[in-house]
This record gives structure tokens, sequence and C-alpha cells, in this order.
């Protein structure tokens, strides 16, 4: 493997403040050849104000536009914000963007309550496109169960050669829940290129509650409907991050909910990707020391991990409060919102080529960037 071309997504150095941090980067490869990355935008991280930017690229990712199109975050006449978003081309020329939309109606409050360990009240809404992002139609909400609470999208949505369509997100607890946490990484599946979706479906969740998956990231498996799925998995029992761990399944088959295995990578989030020869890639974060964006590649589904490639190598200038042992799980979360790099996206390009994107910077401003790797 080795990089043949990097370059800049978004420059946030030429932004006003309102501006100057961008971060949850998605990528969506259209059948024109047009590419889409949609990322949260605002004055800070899960500001108040944050909403989502979509830009655009129709030279194979070389260089990029924004798309004039803005999103409204006034929902139902409650104003709020935007967490992560992400794109799919359901059919030819049809996109279907689902978000995750946070209750913002009092701004002093937090995403996390460091003291209920709760998130804001969000809901999940989706939206057309048939002008590959000029326009889209008004949000429109997915109804979950009253027994989930905060809901957020985790990864790329998953298509299927069927039309197929895979939801991932994950569940936390209500804001003011004075009871503990019991997280889940879930699914919501569609059948009709996202118009209804069915029940939710538990794909990974710890059963004595130690272990948390978090930000899980799919992609399409080889076979009838079948999925891999990266975690970041954290044991709040050890108070420390544990290897990215995996789980191989089927939409059509149970899954066992406790069934991710340890892939050895060290990490927190990682997306994975399936290559046409077979080997599984996965593009991870590493938070330790060396701070680094890694391309690592699989011939054997996971197990092993003989080849790497290191993307981006950071200097974290965020005042952290956590090391790598002994974290307090809620001043994590607060060093959430102080990272200023991360969020591996990954896609294929025609000829052998892959497109990744992250994004970095300094406390207060962060940029959105793109590099090619040549198999």
């Amino acid at each position: 493997m080795q990089i043949k071309t990097r370059g800049v997504i978004f420059d946030a150095s030429r932004q006003p403040p309102s501006e100057r941090i961008a971060f949850f980067n998605g990528l969506a490869v259209l059948c024109s050849g047009t590419i889409l990355s949609l990322a949260q935008v605002g004055p800070s991280k899960h500001a108040p104000t944050s909403t989502l930017m979509l830009l655009r690229s129709r030279d194979h990712g070389e260089s990029w536009q924004r798309v004039p199109f803005r999103f409204q975050t006034l929902i139902d006449g409650i104003p709020g914000s935007f967490g992560s978003g992400q794109i799919v081309e359901v059919r030819p020329g049809r996109l279907l963007l689902i978000a995750t939309w946070y209750d913002r109606r009092d701004p002093e409050r937090p995403l996390f309550d460091p003291v209920t360990e709760g998130l804001l009240a969000s809901r999940q809404v989706k939206a057309v496109s048939t002008d590959e992002g000029e326009t889209w139609t008004p949000w429109e909400t997915i109804r979950l169960p009253a027994s989930l609470a905060g809901c957020s999208s985790t990864g790329p949505i998953v298509r299927w050669p069927d039309g197929t369509l895979a939801f991932p997100f994950e569940s936390l607890k209500a804001y003011d829940d004075p009871q503990p946490a019991v997280p889940g990484a879930w699914c919501l599946l569609s059948r009709d290129e996202g118009r209804t979706f069915g029940e939710p479906v538990l794909i990974a969740r710890d059963a004595g509650n130690q272990r948390y998956y978090w930000d899980q990231r799919w992609c399409a498996a080889s076979g009838y409907r079948q999925f891999i799925a990266l975690f970041w998995t954290h044991d709040v029992s050890a108070k420390c991050d544990l290897s990215v761990h995996l789980l191989r399944g089927g939409l059509d088959s149970p899954v066992n909910p406790n069934a991710p295995i340890d892939t050895g990578l060290t990490g927190q989030i990682a997306a994975p990707l399936l290559l046409e020869d077979g080997r599984l890639a996965a593009f991870v974060v590493e938070r330790g020391q060396p701070s680094r964006l890694v391309l690592w590649l699989s011939p054997d589904g996971g197990r092993t991990w003989p080849e790497m490639l290191v993307i981006y190598a950071h200097e974290e200038r965020g005042r952290m409060s956590q090391g790598e042992n002994d974290i307090d799980y809620a001043e994590y979360w607060e060093d959430m919102h102080r990272w200023t790099f991360g969020h591996p996206a990954i896609c294929a390009l025609d000829g052998g080529e892959l497109l990744l994107s992250y994004y970095a910077g300094v406390p207060n401003q962060l940029s959105l960037y793109w590099a090619k790797v040549k198999l």
C-alpha cells in the first residue's frame, strides 16, 4: 500500500468563527462518479448551533466544492443541532440522508450530562435528494421505541444488491434518567429505499454491562445480506479501552449480541471495508502514543493484520484529562469534545484505490482532509 495523493476537503482557517469546527465527516460515492462528504460544522464541537455541511467532488476527490443548501435545524418549532449524518444512494440518482438531531431548546445543556451520564433528547431524521444534494426534502422523523433513549447514528448506511438498507445507531440513556446506562448497538432495516423501517435489531450489548460497544461501523460482506462491524470497545470495570472488536453477522439469522471478538488492533473508531479480492481493510484512529490514523489490511477476515500504513500522524494540542488507563468515564466524555483529530471514513474507488477522510487541527480550528491509497 502507498499514499498516492492527499488534500483538503474543507479548510476551516478560511471560515468565519461560526464554522471553524468541522468533524463527524462521512463519504458517499455515487453511481455517477460524484463523491459527497457530509460533516458537522459549527463554532465548537456539538455546539447548540451546529448543523450539517455537504461538500461535493466531481473529479474523483481531487477538489471539493461546498453545496450551498442549508439544512434546517428547527424541527417542529424546536431549535436543535445536528450530530452526525450519513448519505446512501438507494438507487441511481436518489439519495437518502439520515442524521441525528438534538433538542436544543435549553442551549445551556451540554450534549452529555456528567452527573447522570445521559444524552440530550435526540431524533433520527431523514431527507431525500434527487439532484446530487443540491436540494433536499423536509426532515421526517424515524420513529424509535420509547424504551430507547440517548440515540445517535454511528456510521455509514449499508446497502446490499437486493436494495436492503441497514442504518446503524447506538443507545445510551435519557439526559435526566438517574438509573445506570445500558448501552446498546442497534440497526434499523428498510426494504423500500428508506421509506419505512422495521423494529430496531440489537447488534451488540454486553450481558454484564461492563463492556461498551461504541461507534459501530459496518460494511457489506460477501454472502446474502451479510455484514462486518467494527466497534470501539471500552471496559467500564477496568477503566480502559480494549482493542477494536469485530462482529460478522447476517440480517436473516439471529445475531448473538455477545459475539464481538478481539481483533488485536489498538484504537477507538474503526471503519471497515471488504475489498474485491476478499481482504478486509480497517481505517483506525489511535489516540495513544503515537497519535495517528492507520490503515490495516487483513487477508483472513480480521484474524490477523499483517499490512499497515500510517495515513496521518497527529500532535494532540487539546488539554486532555484522561490517559490510556484508569479512565474516569464522565471525564472521558469531556475529552471527546477536546480531541482534535479522528473520525476515519473509507470508500473504494475505481482502479484499486481507496479514498479516506478524517478531521484534524487544533482546539479552535478543525478541518477535513482526504487521502488516496493505492493497493
